[in-house]
C-alpha cells in the first residue's frame, strides 16, 4: 500500500519537495468536529500544512503548532503536528455558512478573514518553543504559509493546499505540496521550477485523477533528477489522556480546583482536538487540591 506522504530531494541538492494525501486525516477531523463545508476546507488546509511542516522537524519528540488568528467568522484555527506528520486541530467556530465565491468554490478566506496573524510554534524540547508570527496575506492558508517561510525563515517556498468537500459534507480529496529552494540554488534552477509550478493543476485535481504522490512530485520537478528522502503515513491523532488532564489540574491553585465541581459534584473536561470527555468526581478533585496544598507547604 502506498504511503500518504513522500519527501524527495533533487540529486543536485537544490530543491526539496514534499507531497501529501491528507484525505483520511481531514475526513476524520470533519467527523469529530462536524464542521460546515467551508470550515472543513479551512481546517483541512491548515492540518495539511502543519503535517508537512511537522515532517520537516528533526527530533522524534518535536512538534509544530499553527495558529491562524483571523477576523473571519471561523475564529481561531489551530493545528498541531508531530515529526511523523500526525496532526490534530480544531476551529473555534466549526459551523460557518457564507456564500460561495463567484467561481463556485468555497470561500476559505471569507471564513478565515484577511486581517490577523499566523503563528508558528516549534517545540523542540527547549524551555520555550520557537515562535514565529507573520500577518495573514490572503486567508487562503497556502499563501499565508508561503509568506511565513519567506518572512520568518527566509526560505523561498511554494505551498499548495487543497480540500474538496462533497455535497453531503464528507471529504472527497485533500492534500498538499511543499517545495523549498535550498541554499545556493542557481537562477537556472529557479526559472525551471517556476515554469513547472505555473503549469501544475490544483492538488485536489491531481489526486482526483488518481496521480500518485511520486507522479505529482515528478510533475512539479520535471527536468530534475531526484531521490526519495522518506515516506510517512500521517493520520489524525490526538494525544490527550486522563493523566494529562490531571497534570493540568495539578498546575491550578487549590482554591481554584475546589470551585470546579458543578451542582452534581462532577467536573467535565472536553478535549478541543477530539471531543473526548473526561469526568472527575468531586472527591477526586478534593484529593488533588489537598495534594497540591501539601506540596506547596513542603516547599
Amino acid at each position: 500500500m502506498s504511503k500518504k506522504a513522500l519527501r524527495c530531494l533533487t540529486t543536485d541538492g537544490t530543491i526539496m519537495a514534499m507531497a501529501i494525501d491528507t484525505t483520511e486525516m481531514v475526513a476524520r477531523a470533519e467527523q469529530i468536529h462536524k464542521t460546515s463545508a467551508v470550515v472543513t476546507a479551512a481546517l483541512g488546509r491548515l492540518l495539511t500544512g502543519a503535517s508537512m511542516m511537522g515532517i520537516m522537524l528533526k527530533g522524534k519528540e518535536d512538534s509544530v503548532t499553527l495558529k491562524l488568528c483571523g477576523d473571519g467568522p471561523a475564529g481561531q484555527l489551530v493545528a498541531v503536528a508531530d515529526s511523523r506528520g500526525n496532526a490534530r486541530g480544531y476551529a473555534a467556530n466549526p459551523v460557518v455558512e457564507i456564500p460561495l465565491k463567484p467561481n463556485g468554490k468555497l470561500d476559505v478566506s471569507g471564513a478565515v478573514g484577511t486581517e490577523g496573524f499566523l503563528y508558528v510554534l516549534r517545540d523542540t524540547g527547549g524551555k520555550e518553543p520557537y515562535t514565529g508570527c507573520t500577518p495573514i496575506v490572503s486567508g487562503e492558508i497556502a499563501e499565508d504559509i508561503t509568506s511565513y517561510y519567506a518572512v520568518s525563515e527566509q526560505v523561498p517556498t511554494v505551498c499548495a493546499l487543497g480540500v474538496l468537500v462533497n455535497p453531503d459534507l464528507t471529504v472527497r480529496a485533500a492534500g498538499g505540496l511543499l517545495i523549498q529552494l535550498l541554499p545556493f540554488c542557481p537562477e537556472s534552477v529557479i526559472d525551471r521550477l517556476e515554469k513547472n509550478v505555473s503549469q501544475l493543476e490544483p492538488m485536489t485535481v491531481m489526486l482526483e485523477k488518481g496521480m500518485s504522490l511520486m507522479e505529482i512530485i515528478q510533475k512539479a520537478l520535471e527536468g530534475f533528477e531526484m531521490e526519495v528522502l522518506d515516506e510517512y503515513d500521517p493520520e489524525y491523532r490526538c494525544t490527550c489522556s486522563r493523566e494529562k488532564v490531571r497534570q493540568a489540574f495539578a498546575a491550578m491553585r487549590p482554591t481554584e480546583l475546589r470551585t470546579l465541581p458543578d451542582e452534581k459534584g462532577q467536573v467535565e473536561v472536553t478535549c478541543s482536538f477530539c471531543d473526548k470527555v473526561y469526568r472527575f468526581a468531586a472527591p477526586e478533585i478534593e484529593a488533588m487540591a489537598d495534594q497540591t496544598e501539601r506540596a506547596i507547604k513542603s516547599k
